[in-house]
Order: structure tokens, then sequence, then C-alpha cells
């Protein structure tokens, strides 16, 4: 039988109000993409203790850094803009501690939303803290009333993305108003929006599986080829893992 490759999962963390005890929550697509795709998904909740943390990645064979709110520009040396909403100081926190073992020892990962944001950020890139004024003459990226927003794509000759959407017109969901504004060194843009706004990015170096895209291959408003995407990188992961010589 097949060994299936542990990924594991950041979860979102809410505080504890006058009446409710702080929570940790996951959206399910997260680890229900995993299971379809033939993983076991690993949730992993925040830890104080770096030990920990690396004694938990020991384990795993890969890593989904998931979405949600916005990190705070702050920690980087920036202006907060008026539009952020913060995620918990708790969970950032933690994600950033996460982010930067899993870049140090090189771990097999793909952020999605804020995880790609926090993925480029550990790496060495930056980002566009507020898209209408960073880029005017962007389309709009967001829309409260409608969470199944979409855009269209263009996709980079060679990528991941083209072998998993080949050269017809695309659109996927989108809801960010931050984005990436330099890649990482050693990381290649992989898909835009026709604005120029970044959309996915992927490691072009040896040594490294990582890749992000800005929209979510995991939420219900995805189609089943954006869902190819959690495939695609666990298919990568087993070859880095060697999990797939074992079941060749």
């Amino acid at each position: 039988m097949q060994k299936k490759p542990l990924i594991g999962i950041n979860i979102d963390y809410k505080s504890e109000t006058k009446d409710t005890a702080a929570y940790f929550y996951l959206a399910a697509g997260y680890s229900d993409c995993v299971l379809r795709a033939g993983g076991i998904p690993v949730m992993v909740p925040i830890m104080d203790e770096e030990d920990d943390i690396e004694a938990v990645l020991d384990t795993l064979d890969g890593f989904i850094l998931v979405g949600g709110l916005d990190l705070d520009p702050h920690r980087d040396g920036f202006m907060r803009h008026t539009s952020c909403r913060l995620m918990s100081s708790r969970r950032e926190i933690f994600d950033r501690q996460l982010a930067r073992l899993i870049f140090q020892r090189k771990l097999p990962v793909f952020g999605i939303g804020v995880g790609m944001q926090l993925l480029n950020i550990t790496a060495g890139g930056n980002l566009h803290l507020h898209i209408p004024e960073a880029l005017p003459n962007a389309v709009p990226h967001r829309d409260p009333q409608d969470p199944s927003h979409r855009h269209g794509l263009e996709i980079t000759e060679g990528s991941i993305l083209e072998r998993i959407y080949g050269d017809g017109e695309i659109r996927v969901n989108s809801n960010h108003h931050m984005a990436i504004d330099e890649p990482a060194p050693g990381f290649i843009v992989t898909a835009r929006c026709p604005d120029g706004v970044i959309e996915a990015i992927e490691y072009n170096e040896d040594g490294w599986v990582a890749m992000g895209t800005q929209f979510h291959p995991e939420a219900p408003s995805a189609t089943a080829m954006d869902f190819r995407i959690i495939e695609e990188f666990l298919d990568e992961v087993r070859v880095e893992s060697g999990l797939a010589l074992a079941a060749a």
C-alpha cells in the first residue's frame, strides 16, 4: 500500500470574548482537498516553543500555509493602511515563526492567499499594501457583496500552472486588497491578472518545492481545474520525499 504524504496545515485563531472561549478553526476545504488529492492533512495549532514546532515539522512531507486576514505591515517596518483587517496577533506571531522554519529547512510548501504573501515576505520579497493605491488602474480584486468574485488570469509558460491550465481562457476567485510587489529571490511570477497584479509564484531553483497562489483552489468557488493545483503540489511532494519512487 502506497504511503500517503503528511501535509501540515496551519489553522486560524479566534480570541476569547466575555461570551465565548478562544478557539482554533479551519475552513474544511483545505483538509478536504488534501484528502481528495491522496494526502493526509495534519492540522498544526499555534505553539509557543520553537522546538515543538520543529518536532512537528520533522514528521511532515509538506505544508500548506492557509489564507486569512491581513498580516500586520508594522512587523515589516511599513505603515498600516486603513483598509487592513488584521489576523489575530497570536496567529501572526506563530505563522511568521512557522514560515521561517519551513524556509530554513526547505520543506515543500504551498501558500494560499495571505499564505503566499507570508511565504514571499519570509523568503525576502515584499508586498503592495493596498492594490487600489499602489496600482490605481487595477481591476477590483475584492467584492464584499460577492464571495465568488472572479477575474482573468495570464499564465507564465513553462510553469506548473501552465501544466494545469494550458493556454485557454482562465478565471479564478479573488478576494484580496494586498498583493506581492517584488517576488523573493529564487521565485518567479507564474500568473498575473491582466492588470499586472501577481497571482501566483513558484520557486525556480533546485532544492525546494515552493509555490503560492493568491486565489483559493480549496474554496467552494474554485473549479475542478483549480483543485488540480493541490494535486500537482502533492505530486511534487511525493517526488521530493521519495514516496513516488516507493510506489513505483
